[in-house]
């Protein structure tokens, strides 16, 4: 009998080894897809069983049933609590609700190839699948999968010409940094005739049309206002846009070059935002370095009215800049307000007095040692002084200038020679329509020439924004009752000449 007890007691030692070799082979299958594959264990080739199709999550009172299916989260999966969570359903129950209108408009079919841009959860994607647009996905910044994979905005990971339909929402596209990469890879992955629909937060008329000008390769089809589902966006502004066909390669779109032909129109929408200008002063002032400098206090800045969002570029041209310190250090990159984007400044002074205080901003400003002129040529400059002013210290420096053009003749005054360049055609070919363009201008008396120049060529429409300084003989300071005898102009020319810009739709305002 103890032979065969031996025996018995050996096969069950035998068994019992194997059925440990088994677990222990299933538990490093399934180490392996989880920590090293980063899958659910639905997958054949390394599970040994399988999971039911799907998992039906319903919060009551929540009005919607999440029906999250095994390719989107396991019973495991911490995301669990996130995608039965209220604020997860409200979110889908809104998109789901956007999604089927857009089907019922024949903007998105079931059958439609879809992405959803910069959607960190991916409510949007859930949301499309579950209404029947299957052949959906989404990018963000980090990958959520299977809903969502790594890609940005700025950078699609998929091919030309790929989506039927792109959307992106929850006014990302408002605070984009990289605005005009995010509209050029929109351009480049939507097929033509593709829709594209954007969720903003910003409701002027100058926003629209400002996104309008950055999605210039589309047709605006709907505009639509509606409710958001939580406070951190009560209000939504659906846009729906067409991808025009035959477009190959997508840039910002620049006034032709020539002489004629080339007149513009201000559009409606920046005619209305002169009519909230502060008021010109209409009467001279006795006293114009004090007037005039208090005046800045009542300017209406023009991102102080609107959202300035949607534009490719922010930049400010400094025409007369002078000293870094002058104006673009003291007042514009201090006071200006910029709804914190950044600017790219250009910096245009002809005086070499200047141009080595810029050799520290390179990073920050672009210098152009040239005078602003209505043509490409050589040009013999005054330099001019308040009254009074000696060149003796570094702080006499502010009463230094490039004075009037002057023709090539002997003067009694100190001359520079300096190259002077087409300052319009300049414009023209340095920024767009859908860029942010303010210029100030001071330019002691050559505003006389260079503005007409901008309304002939048609670059006086890539403007935005100008802070003006007019030179006129006006009341001296250190000499009660005499004139400046500099300039030839009087106060009321000056007056037509800001009242001219402003009939025309132009924001300009009065600079010191």
């Amino acid at each position: 009998m103890e032979p065969a007890t031996g025996k018995h007691s050996l096969f069950k030692n035998i068994l019992a080894r194997a059925l440990l070799f088994g677990v222990f082979v299933l538990v490093v299958r399934f180490a392996y897809v989880v920590t090293i594959t980063g899958e659910s264990c639905n997958r054949g080739d390394f599970c040994f069983f399988s999971m039911p199709q799907s998992l039906n999550f319903v919060i009551p009172g929540a009005g919607v049933s999440a029906i999250v299916g095994n390719d989107a989260v396991s019973r495991s999966d911490p995301r669990r609590e996130l995608y039965t969570s209220k604020e997860w359903i409200r979110a889908v129950h809104f998109y789901s609700s956007v999604f089927q209108d857009l089907i019922s408009d024949g903007y998105l079919s079931p059958h439609s190839k879809s992405l959803c841009v910069e959607t960190p959860l991916g409510q949007e994607v859930f949301a499309l699948k579950d209404i029947g647009v299957e052949d959906s996905i989404g990018i963000s910044k980090k990958a959520a999968k299977p809903l969502v994979i790594k890609g940005e905005g700025h950078q699609i990971p998929f091919n030309d010409d790929s989506f039927d339909f792109i959307f992106t929402g929850g006014g990302r596209l408002d605070v984009s940094a990289r605005l005009s990469d995010f509209e050029s890879e929109i351009t480049r992955t939507l097929k033509p005739e593709g829709f594209a629909v954007v969720h903003i937060k910003a409701n002027d008329t100058y926003s629209m049309n400002s996104l309008l000008d950055l999605f210039s390769s589309f047709k605006l089809v709907k505009m639509l206002d509606m409710k958001g589902f939580d406070s951190s966006m009560p209000f939504v502004r659906e846009i729906v846009l067409r991808k025009e066909a035959g477009v190959l390669n997508h840039g910002g779109k620049k006034i032709p070059d020539g002489n004629s032909g080339n007149k513009c129109s201000v559009p409606g929408h920046k005619r209305e935002l002169v009519e909230k200008a502060e008021p010109l002063i209409e009467e001279e002032p006795l006293k114009p370095w004090i007037t005039l400098k208090r005046n800045i206090n009542n300017v209406k800045y023009l991102p102080s009215m609107v959202d300035i969002s949607f534009k490719s570029r922010y930049v400010y041209v400094d025409v007369g800049a002078r000293s870094y310190g002058s104006s673009i250090g003291s007042w514009f990159r201090k006071q200006y307000p910029k709804q914190n984007k950044t600017f790219h400044v250009y910096a245009i002074e002809a005086d070499k007095h200047f141009h080595q205080q810029y050799d520290s901003k390179k990073k920050m400003v672009t210098l152009l040692p040239y005078a602003a002129w209505v043509r490409n040529e050589t040009l013999r400059f005054e330099i001019n002084r308040d009254p009074g002013q000696e060149e003796v210290s570094e702080l006499k420096d502010k009463g230094r200038g490039m004075g009037r053009i002057q023709p090539v003749r002997s003067s009694g005054g100190e001359v520079d020679e300096i190259q002077g360049f087409d300052f319009a055609e300049w414009l023209k070919n340095t920024v767009t329509e859908s860029d942010f363009v303010v210029m100030k201008m001071d330019v002691e008396g050559t505003e006389f020439d260079l503005i007409p120049r901008l309304f002939e060529t048609g670059a006086i429409c890539l403007i935005d924004e100008i802070f003006l300084e007019c030179h006129y003989n006006r009341w001296q300071r250190c000499c009660t009752g005499q004139r400046s005898t500099k300039y030839e102009k009087n106060y009321g020319q000056c007056l037509q000449l800001f009242t001219s810009l402003r009939d025309s739709g132009v924001l300009v305002h009065q600079w010191w």
